[in-house]
């Protein structure tokens, strides 16, 4: 009975879809009922489909066309693009961990971990923060909003971003003119600095492993800052196969597969700051890594971390450092 029935409804249907009725007569209502069908319903099914699967979006450039001069930035690199872009005088706080520049050092200091009263006492008509401290502390992004506080999370993790992202600061504070002339000056003077390695063929680049958490084998993503900034100092990253973690600039790596390519790496260099306070002699004295060749013959270089992992002008810096590194007459630098 059942396959009876599969059947007849198969029969039914191969009619329907091709307009003809049962003695095989080409049936007009059945083949406008079929093209409405083809026509409007189905494209709305994957319209919504794909309105369905997409990536939520949400508000992340403050209230259109409005411009904020009371503005608390809770991170160094906001803080920095900021002072870049003129806008020393619109900051009226920044972060516990700002460390550049000097003539905003001695502004009023604030933390995500304080009491959200603390800011609204300063009535900031702005606040700037990055993901991890949004994914961290919701309750005090809530609380400001609350009180009528603009909260905007801003942080790029690829050089692809980085100009979209300074482009918003200048939104936000009236500078977009300033923003426009940043990336200007930042890609006339990078292009500057990689002309020196223009000429040199990818096979006769040295490889290079580029560290970003010593104490966990991390290194950085294959679309991070840190990787472009390497890359455009004539480097070669030999864990282009790190999986990236989240959607940020660090990727998982390990020692084992740090060891297994030891003798691939020309260079060993490694980010120093808060993040991973390292130093050369700690890099020489883990175990096994004097399997590294650049390790046992002393090619181990660090650079400041604010250089290669903030997205600020800085990083052109980190460029000529790396460059510097990579491309002495001898690779001999005592660890």
């Amino acid at each position: 009975m059942k396959a009876r029935f599969g059947s007849t409804l198969s029969t039914m249907l191969t009619r329907f879809l091709s307009g003809t009725d049962r003695h095989g007569r080409e049936h007009i209502v059945m083949k406008t009922i079929f093209r409405t069908i083809m026509n409007f319903v189905f494209p709305s099914i994957f319209i919504l489909v794909l309105m369905m699967s997409a990536p939520p979006t949400r508000a992340a450039d403050g209230a259109p066309g409005t411009i904020y001069s009371r503005i608390i930035s809770l991170y160094s690199a906001h803080t920095e693009n900021l002072v870049s872009l003129g806008a020393a005088e619109q900051l009226v706080g920044i972060s516990t961990s700002d460390d550049y520049p000097p003539q905003i050092l001695d502004k009023p200091r604030f933390s995500y971990r304080e009491d959200p009263e603390k800011f609204i006492a300063a009535q900031p008509d702005l606040v700037l923060v990055r993901p991890m401290i949004e994914r961290s502390y919701p309750q005090l992004l809530d609380k400001l909003r609350q009180a009528g506080i603009e909260v905007v999370s801003l942080q790029p993790v690829s050089i692809a971003g980085i100009f979209d992202y300074w482009r918003v600061l200048g939104q936000l504070t009236g500078r977009s003119e300033a923003a426009e002339d940043m990336i200007a000056s930042f890609q006339d003077e990078l292009a500057a600095i990689t002309a020196r390695v223009k000429n040199v063929p990818p096979e006769k680049r040295p490889r290079v492993y580029f560290e970003s958490i010593h104490k966990k084998m991390k290194t950085f993503a294959p679309q991070s800052i840190a990787i472009f900034v390497l890359e455009q100092a004539g480097g070669v990253n030999v864990a282009a196969d790190a999986p990236r973690v989240r959607q940020t600039n660090i990727a998982e790596y390990g020692k084992e597969r740090i060891l297994a390519k030891a003798d691939e790496i020309d260079v060993f260099i490694a980010q120093q700051g808060r993040m991973n306070p390292v130093s050369r002699e700690a890099i020489r004295n883990e175990p096994g890594f004097l399997a590294i060749r650049a390790v046992r013959e002393g090619r181990v270089f660090i650079v400041a971390e604010q250089l290669v992992s903030r997205p600020t002008l800085r990083i052109l810096e980190g460029v000529r450092q790396l460059h510097g590194y990579l491309y002495q007459e001898q690779y001999k630098m005592p660890i």
